[in-house]
Protein backbone atom coordinates (compact mmCIF):
# COMPACT_ATOMS: atom_id res chain seq x y z
CA UNK A 1 0.00 0.00 0.00
CA UNK A 2 2.58 2.36 0.61
CA UNK A 3 4.23 2.17 -2.64
CA UNK A 4 1.14 3.25 -4.63
CA UNK A 5 1.37 6.37 -2.07
CA UNK A 6 4.86 6.94 -3.70
CA UNK A 7 3.52 6.62 -6.53
CA UNK A 8 1.00 9.17 -5.77
CA UNK A 9 3.51 11.71 -4.75
CA UNK A 10 5.32 10.72 -7.76
CA UNK A 11 2.37 11.85 -10.04
CA UNK A 12 1.65 15.28 -7.82
CA UNK A 13 5.39 16.07 -7.77
CA UNK A 14 5.56 15.56 -11.50
CA UNK A 15 2.44 17.91 -11.97
CA UNK A 16 3.51 20.53 -9.81
CA UNK A 17 7.42 20.79 -11.16
CA UNK A 18 5.62 21.14 -14.63
CA UNK A 19 3.02 23.60 -13.69
CA UNK A 20 5.98 25.21 -12.57
CA UNK A 21 8.21 25.42 -15.77
CA UNK A 22 4.99 26.77 -17.33
CA UNK A 23 4.26 29.49 -14.48
CA UNK A 24 7.89 30.65 -15.13
CA UNK A 25 8.04 30.64 -18.77
CA UNK A 26 5.24 32.90 -18.63
CA UNK A 27 6.02 35.21 -15.92
CA UNK A 28 9.98 35.06 -16.03
CA UNK A 29 10.40 34.31 -12.46
CA UNK A 30 13.35 31.75 -11.69
CA UNK A 31 11.51 30.51 -8.70
CA UNK A 32 9.32 28.68 -10.90
CA UNK A 33 12.73 27.07 -12.38
CA UNK A 34 13.97 26.20 -8.97
CA UNK A 35 10.66 24.64 -8.25
CA UNK A 36 9.95 22.57 -11.20
CA UNK A 37 13.74 21.29 -10.86
CA UNK A 38 13.27 20.29 -7.28
CA UNK A 39 9.84 18.56 -8.10
CA UNK A 40 10.95 16.92 -11.29
CA UNK A 41 13.44 14.98 -9.62
CA UNK A 42 11.61 14.24 -6.62
CA UNK A 43 8.91 12.81 -9.05
CA UNK A 44 11.35 10.51 -10.11
CA UNK A 45 12.97 9.80 -6.92
CA UNK A 46 9.63 8.77 -5.61
CA UNK A 47 8.60 7.01 -8.95
CA UNK A 48 11.64 5.00 -8.32
CA UNK A 49 10.34 3.89 -5.20
CA UNK A 50 7.04 3.09 -6.14
CA UNK A 51 8.03 0.62 -8.97
CA UNK A 52 9.93 -1.54 -5.73
CA UNK A 53 6.54 -3.51 -5.77
CA UNK A 54 4.11 -1.87 -8.69
CA UNK A 55 4.46 -3.17 -12.06
CA UNK A 56 6.67 -0.59 -14.21
CA UNK A 57 4.26 -0.60 -17.00
CA UNK A 58 1.29 0.12 -14.63
CA UNK A 59 3.37 2.34 -12.55
CA UNK A 60 4.53 4.44 -15.60
CA UNK A 61 1.65 4.51 -16.98
CA UNK A 62 -0.03 5.82 -14.14
CA UNK A 63 2.66 8.50 -13.46
CA UNK A 64 2.89 9.87 -16.96
CA UNK A 65 -1.05 9.46 -17.44
CA UNK A 66 -2.72 11.21 -14.51
CA UNK A 67 0.26 13.40 -14.88
CA UNK A 68 -0.55 14.49 -18.26
CA UNK A 69 -4.65 14.75 -17.29
CA UNK A 70 -3.99 16.85 -14.35
CA UNK A 71 -1.68 18.99 -16.44
CA UNK A 72 -4.04 19.28 -19.00
CA UNK A 73 -6.53 20.20 -16.71
CA UNK A 74 -4.50 23.11 -14.72
CA UNK A 75 -3.36 24.19 -18.02
CA UNK A 76 -6.80 24.83 -19.13
CA UNK A 77 -7.85 26.26 -16.10
CA UNK A 78 -4.71 28.29 -15.19
CA UNK A 79 -2.97 29.59 -17.73
CA UNK A 80 -6.15 29.58 -20.47
CA UNK A 81 -5.07 27.19 -22.91
CA UNK A 82 -7.61 25.75 -25.33
CA UNK A 83 -9.05 21.96 -25.09
CA UNK A 84 -10.36 21.42 -28.58
CA UNK A 85 -12.37 18.44 -28.92
CA UNK A 86 -8.94 16.35 -30.35
CA UNK A 87 -7.27 17.13 -26.90
CA UNK A 88 -10.64 15.91 -25.01
CA UNK A 89 -10.86 12.16 -27.24
CA UNK A 90 -7.24 12.02 -25.92
CA UNK A 91 -7.52 11.97 -23.07
CA UNK A 92 -10.41 9.85 -22.83
CA UNK A 93 -8.53 7.31 -24.63
CA UNK A 94 -5.55 8.32 -22.14
CA UNK A 95 -7.86 7.15 -19.32
CA UNK A 96 -8.91 3.92 -21.42
CA UNK A 97 -5.33 2.64 -22.26
CA UNK A 98 -4.68 3.29 -18.12
CA UNK A 99 -7.47 1.29 -17.32
CA UNK A 100 -6.52 -1.23 -19.88
CA UNK A 101 -3.03 -1.26 -18.39
CA UNK A 102 -3.77 -1.86 -15.38
CA UNK A 103 -6.49 -4.64 -15.59
CA UNK A 104 -4.25 -6.62 -18.09
CA UNK A 105 -1.34 -6.67 -15.40
CA UNK A 106 -3.59 -7.52 -12.33
CA UNK A 107 -5.15 -10.65 -14.57
CA UNK A 108 -1.52 -12.27 -15.60
CA UNK A 109 -0.64 -11.56 -11.62
CA UNK A 110 -3.47 -13.49 -10.75
CA UNK A 111 -3.31 -16.03 -13.59
CA UNK A 112 0.86 -16.54 -12.70
CA UNK A 113 -0.36 -16.77 -8.60
CA UNK A 114 -3.05 -20.06 -9.49
CA UNK A 115 -0.38 -21.36 -11.68
CA UNK A 116 1.84 -21.25 -8.74
CA UNK A 117 -0.50 -22.50 -6.60
CA UNK A 118 -1.33 -25.70 -9.11
CA UNK A 119 2.05 -26.69 -9.61
CA UNK A 120 2.45 -27.28 -5.72
CA UNK A 121 -0.98 -28.98 -4.98
CA UNK A 122 0.01 -31.27 -8.31
CA UNK A 123 3.16 -31.93 -6.30
CA UNK A 124 1.50 -32.69 -3.11
CA UNK A 125 -0.69 -35.26 -4.36
CA UNK A 126 1.81 -36.83 -6.60
CA UNK A 127 3.83 -37.22 -2.89
CA UNK A 128 1.00 -38.13 -1.21
CA UNK A 129 0.16 -40.98 -4.00
CA UNK A 130 3.52 -42.24 -3.91
CA UNK A 131 3.23 -42.78 0.48
CA UNK A 132 6.70 -41.63 0.19
CA UNK A 133 8.98 -38.23 0.39
CA UNK A 134 11.20 -37.47 -1.55
CA UNK A 135 15.03 -38.45 -0.71
CA UNK A 136 15.98 -34.64 0.59
CA UNK A 137 12.66 -34.83 2.59
CA UNK A 138 12.67 -38.22 4.14
CA UNK A 139 16.28 -37.46 5.31
CA UNK A 140 15.17 -34.04 7.43
CA UNK A 141 12.48 -36.01 9.00
CA UNK A 142 14.36 -38.95 10.29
Amino acid sequence: MIYWIFLALAIVTEVIGTLSMKHASVSGDFTGMAVMYVMIATSYVLLAIAVKKVALGVAYALWEGFGILLITTFSVMWFGESLSPMKIGGLVLLITGIGLIKSGTKKATVRGSAQKVKQVAEHAVNVAKSGALPRSEAKSEA
